[in-house]
């Protein structure tokens, strides 16, 4: 059973900021109960589409930690760990990038 620590690490190893749009909404639809609130998610949607361009890098980094968090308190962090061990470093966006 991997840690939250575990699983941090590895979304900051190399310079990471969070998975390339595609491969993290892909990650997102590995949450388990995310529902809907008024108009918006809990779990926040990720920030992609529009949201990739205009927000900052720390921001990024929060909202990807934020995804990794709730993957450790609702029982899905061991499948949000072996999905980001398995993407290719390719497929993360990096700072500085």
């Amino acid at each position: 059973m991997v840690t939250l620590e575990q699983a941090l690490e590895e979304a900051q190893k190399n310079d990471r900021v969070c998975p390339q749009p595609q491969k993290w909404s892909e990650l997102y639809k590995l949450l388990t109960n995310r529902v809907r609130k008024g108009n918006g998610w809990e779990a926040s949607l990720p920030l992609i589409l529009a949201a990739w361009w205009e927000t900052p890098a720390k921001l990024t980094i929060l909202r990807l930690r934020e995804h990794i968090e709730w993957a450790f308190e609702h029982s899905c962090l061991d499948v949000i760990y072996e999905f980001m061990l398995n993407l290719k470093e390719d497929e993360w966006y990096h700072i500085g990038e």
